[in-house]
C-alpha cells in the first residue's frame, strides 16, 4: 500500500509498504480503508520544521474519513462498510489529566501526524474507542473535516459564550469553525477578522454575518462598528501572530476571557501588566475529546455547522507534497485541502 512520510522538514517520501491484515486485528481493532484526508496549518508548521513537538520522520494524516474492512472480535461501535472518522489522540490513560477525563492533555499524548505515524496511506488500524460513525448521507469530504470541527467544537466550549458578544481573530478554517460554533451554542454577535478578503467571504457564505479585514480597518473600529456600546466578552485567537493577540487584549471589556486556538510558530511578546489590571483570563485549548467529534458530526449532520463553502482544493495521493505548496503559495486564499485518495493522476 501507499504510504506519505514527511521524512524532514519540505522533504515529503513515498514508500510502499505492506498493508495489515484483517486477520492480526486485536479484539478492540479496526481496520479502515482511508479515503479522504485534510491537511490543516500545524501540519504546514510540521512541514516547515516550525511546529515545536514534530518528531521526523512521521507519516502524515490525522484529519480523515476512511471505510471499515474489518473489525476486532469485540468491536461494537462500527462494522465493515461504516463511513467513519477517528481521533488521532494516543494517551496513556494512567496520568492524572487522562484519570480525571482530560486525555485530551494526556501527559504522554502522542497526536498521529506529529509523534506517532498518521493515517496517509491505503489501509489504517485504529482503537474502536476513537472511532466515530458517519451517519448516512455525510459526504466523506465532510467526514475528513470533523476533526477540525472538533477543535471549533471543544475551544468554543472553553469559555461559556451563550449571550455574549465574540470576536474570533483569524478566518482559516479553524478560526471559521470556532465562528460557527460560537454562533450555534447560542453567542448573541460574533465579529470575525482577518487580513484575507476572500477568508472574510467564505465566513459570510458559512453564516458568519459581522466580518472585517484588519488590513483596511483597526480592530478598534470593527468593535465598535459590530457592538457599539455593549462591547465583546470572548475573544478567539486562531491566527497565530502577536498582532492577532494583542488587539483582542487590548479591546476586549475588562473581565473577560480570551481563548487561545492558534499554534504561534513564535512566542508573542505579551504585557503581563496589562493582563492584570484588566483581570483578562487567558484560556488555552488542546484539540478535542471523543465528545467533541461527536458534538461536530451532529452539528454538520443537521446544517448547523456548513462546511460546504470550506474545500477549496483536492490534491491526488501522489500529490501531497504539491499540497503543501499549494497552500504555501496561497495562504490567503486557501481554505481547507483535501488529499483524495480515490483520485487518479
Amino acid at each position: 500500500m501507499r504510504q506519505a512520510i514527511l521524512e524532514a522538514p519540505k522533504t515529503i517520501v513515498f514508500k510502499n509498504v505492506d498493508a495489515p491484515q484483517a486477520e492480526n486485528l486485536q479484539a478492540h481493532q479496526v481496520l479502515l480503508n482511508v479515503k479522504r484526508i485534510g491537511i490543516c496549518g500545524s501540519e504546514i508548521h510540521s512541514y516547515h520544521g516550525l511546529h515545536p513537538a514534530t518528531f521526523y520522520p512521521v507519516v502524515q494524516g490525522h484529519e480523515y474519513s476512511a471505510v471499515v474492512v474489518a473489525v476486532g472480535p469485540e468491536v461494537t461501535v462500527c462494522k465493515p462498510g461504516d463511513n467513519v472518522t477517528a481521533r488521532p489522540q494516543l494517551v496513556c490513560g494512567e496520568c492524572a489529566p487522562c484519570k480525571r477525563g482530560q486525555y485530551n492533555v494526556c501527559e504522554h499524548l502522542r497526536v498521529e501526524a506529529f509523534q506517532a505515524d498518521g493515517a496517509a496511506q491505503d489501509y489504517f488500524v485504529v482503537s474502536d474507542d476513537r472511532v466515530v460513525v458517519l451517519p448516512q448521507g455525510m459526504s466523506l469530504d465532510d467526514g475528513a473535516m470533523i476533526e477540525p470541527c472538533a477543535v471549533g467544537a471543544h475551544a468554543s466550549n472553553r469559555t461559556d459564550v451563550k449571550g455574549k458578544n465574540v470576536v474570533v481573530s483569524g478566518a482559516g478554517a479553524i478560526g471559521n469553525l470556532v465562528a460557527q460554533f460560537c454562533k450555534a451554542r447560542g453567542a448573541k454577535k460574533v465579529l470575525i477578522t482577518d487580513v484575507s478578503d476572500l477568508r472574510l467571504q467564505k465566513a459570510q457564505e458559512c453564516g458568519i454575518q459581522h466580518t472585517a479585514n484588519v488590513l483596511n480597518k483597526s480592530m478598534k473600529e470593527a468593535v465598535a462598528e459590530t457592538f457599539g456600546d455593549e462591547g465583546y466578552q470572548v475573544g478567539f485567537e486562531v491566527a497565530g501572530v502577536e498582532s492577532s493577540i494583542r488587539s483582542l487584549m487590548e479591546t476586549i471589556e475588562k473581565g473577560s476571557d480570551i481563548v487561545v486556538v492558534a499554534v504561534f510558530a513564535k512566542d508573542p511578546a505579551l504585557s503581563m501588566f496589562y493582563l492584570g489590571e484588566h483581570e483578562l483570563r487567558l484560556i488555552g485549548t488542546m484539540m478535542y475529546r471523543h465528545e467533541d467529534y461527536q458534538t461536530a458530526v451532529d452539528f454538520v449532520s443537521r446544517g448547523v455547522v456548513n462546511l460546504k463553502p470550506l474545500v477549496s482544493n483536492r490534491f491526488a495521493f501522489e500529490q501531497y507534497d504539491e499540497a503543501y505548496q499549494f497552500i504555501d503559495a496561497n495562504r490567503a486564499t486557501t481554505m481547507k485541502v483535501i488529499v483524495d485518495l480515490d483520485q487518479k493522476l
